[in-house]
């Protein structure tokens, strides 16, 4: 079997890898493998400045963190384990967004529409979502420890298993969601 080095991985085809005579027991993993390192070296993993962000954009892995995002229109965008910590995302359309495992660590989310967004274990310890819109939203064991939620709609959203220690609910709008109890908020 023909040796792959870190260098000639990225510049690997299908056309090469046609080539490769696989001639062991294990023929089917090594495809899998192999192909599990291309969607890594091809994964976004791009600095902002680098990224054209936009709706129904998609950027996996990509370090927005400490930039200004403010009033941006990244509905349905696939964002998916993303750095936005520190980020000033005010105003900022999530509609939709796939934002799961993403960092918003102390990120200023202040009026931003996530409503229908899956958070599902993202961090949003110290973040600013006062007056956000997070109705439908799928926030599953999320951290939002000391968040500030003033006057933010959370109407259905799915909040089981979050962490809300220390978080400011003044004003916060729970009706029909789930709550990290698995209870329903009437």
């Amino acid at each position: 079997m023909q040796k792959l080095s870190s260098n000639s991985l990225s510049m690997f085809s299908i056309r090469k890898f046609k080539v490769l005579q696989l001639r062991n027991q294990y023929k089917s993993l090594t495809l899998i493998t192999l192909g599990v390192l291309m969607l890594m070296v091809s994964s976004c993993q791009k600095p902002a400045a680098q990224v054209q962000l936009g709706q129904d954009q998609e950027c996996f892995g990509c370090d927005f963190s400490g930039k200004s995002l403010q009033g941006q229109n990244l509905e349905n965008a696939k964002l998916n384990n993303s750095n936005f910590s520190q980020a000033d995302l005010k105003g900022v359309n999530l509609k939709g967004a796939l934002l799961d495992n993403v960092d918003f660590t102390g990120a200023n989310l202040t009026g931003a529409d996530l409503s229908g967004t899956a958070l599902t274990q993202a961090n949003l310890t110290n973040a600013n979502l006062s007056q956000a819109n997070l109705t439908g939203a799928f926030i599953r064991g999320a951290k939002l420890n000391n968040a500030k939620l003033k006057g933010a709609n959370f109407k259905d959203a799915d909040l089981n298993s979050a962490d809300l220690n220390g978080a400011d609910t003044t004003e916060a709008n729970f009706q029909g969601a789930i709550m990290p109890d698995g209870t329903i908020q009437k």
